[in-house]
């Protein structure tokens, strides 16, 4: 896991709409963040495309020109912990163009269930999400603090997303437990569980394990992060097998796609990662109305979206 990092240094990040290049630099958090523009040709579409997972932090990456990306959900990146002040200045800024996914704290105190309700109810964050990781050692998601914070999720209508780094089977028995004892709260799974296409039979057992997780109306699948899941380079065609399946199991309406910006820039650049999902489902092919179920309708429909219809629309 990386350090957290220092808010004092120099720091930067980008984001990008069809029209404008925004460089965004901050060299404190006292600091207020300026811009600079650029203008680029845009692009239109019948319909919204919303990036249901991308990080904002210390980057050095130039910014991403015709994207064609019109929101997104910002996750609380690992560097900054539970320090939300940098992702919340963000969502403040431009509250109809980017919408937050918080990091849950699971300390023993459980200071974290206070912290959860005040950045969802004052800080207007639309996620969550629980990293097994960061639970004490020893101790699960379904612990007291877990639970309390996963029904409060579902009583404030907002989603959970599961990072199951190490393998979703080492984490699906508590996921089942969540779900079957508060079958309101919202359930993601981010970059699809971390199921890979399966090279042998253990790893075939797992995908079905998600796959069923599908009895739980509640659950939602990201395909998201592809660079992380798919066993080839760009554009992950690999995954398409992975994409049919998850969609004929859960519905259209229950995946959505994500970048996992900035980690995808190296990989496929940040157009890649749009552009790989329009590519894998043309390979199974899928209905155009499913495409924007994943794309964007999906995440709309989640966060309770209400982007900005206006040409600046920006990642």
């Amino acid at each position: 896991m990386a350090l957290r990092l220092s808010m004092t240094v120099l720091s930067s990040f980008s984001v990008v709409s069809p029209n404008h290049c925004f460089r965004f630099r901050t060299f404190a958090t006292t600091n207020p963040v300026t811009m600079s523009l650029s203008e680029n040709p845009s692009t239109s579409s019948t319909s919204k495309i919303i990036d249901s997972h991308l990080h904002v932090w210390a980057s050095p990456q130039e910014c991403m020109e015709e994207a064609g990306v019109d929101g997104a959900l910002i996750v609380q990146p690992i560097n900054h912990k539970f320090d939300h002040s940098y992702v919340t200045s963000v969502l403040k800024k431009y509250p109809t163009k980017f919408f937050g996914c918080c990091l849950a704290n699971p300390a023993d105190d459980g200071s974290g269930l206070k912290q959860f309700e005040h950045l969802v109810l004052k800080d207007g964050y639309r996620a969550v999400r629980f990293n097994p990781y960061l639970w004490p050692s020893g101790e699960k998601m379904t612990n007291e603090i877990g639970k309390a914070i996963f029904k409060r999720a579902g009583e404030l209508n907002v989603p959970v997303g599961f990072m199951c780094m190490k393998g979703l089977d080492l984490h699906i028995s508590e996921i089942e437990q969540l779900c079957t004892e508060f079958p309101s709260t919202v359930v993601l799974l981010d970059h699809l569980a971390f199921c890979k296409p399966p090279l042998n039979d253990a790893e075939s057992l797992v995908f079905s394990k998600l796959l069923n997780l599908s009895r739980f109306p509640q659950v939602y699948v990201k395909f998201s992060a592809l660079f992380r899941v798919s066993r080839t380079k760009f554009p992950y065609l690999d995954l398409s097998p992975h994409l049919s399946e998850v969609v004929s199991s859960f519905g259209a309406n229950h995946v959505i796609w994500g970048s996992d910006f900035p980690f995808v820039v190296p990989e496929c650049g940040y157009k890649g990662a749009k552009e790989a999902v329009h590519l894998i489902a043309n390979q199974i092919p899928l209905p155009s109305s499913d495409l924007e179920w994943i794309m964007g309708k999906t995440a709309a429909q989640l966060f309770h979206s209400q982007l900005s219809s206006a040409k600046q629309d920006f990642l």
